[in-house]
């Protein structure tokens, strides 16, 4: 006997439908990207849904223009408020519970609104 049997063709085509929609989020996830600049508008950080800094931008002049203690604040309230941006839309993301209704629906073998 060479075909499958239908139960396990179902099993695989709702495994190979999670690791789609699995990979779709974790593709929204990677896009999110916040910047909020800092109190003067001088420093604007970049953050990731993870909470890491992976870009700052300094605007010409403020390290003359600040003394170490301010600049030091500027970039600390500019990366807080980054980080906050970031986690927020995260949970936007994360809360919405599409992502997790298609993957119950594709490993029950059905569709999310014939479940309801």
């Amino acid at each position: 006997m060479t075909g499958i049997h239908p139960d396990v063709q179902a099993a695989l085509d709702a495994a190979r439908e999670l690791r789609h929609r699995i990979a779709d989020l974790r593709e929204k996830i990677d896009a999110i990207r916040s910047r909020r600049p800092s109190p003067s508008g001088a420093v604007i950080p970049e953050v990731d849904a993870m909470g890491r800094l992976v870009d700052l931008y300094l605007a010409p002049g403020t390290a003359d223009r600040l003394s170490n203690d301010e600049l030091v604040a500027e970039i600390m309230a500019a990366i807080r408020e980054s980080t906050d941006d970031a986690a927020r839309r995260y949970q936007s993301l994360m809360d919405t519970g599409d992502w997790l209704d298609a993957a119950d629906a594709a490993l029950a073998g059905t569709e999310p609104a014939e479940r309801r």
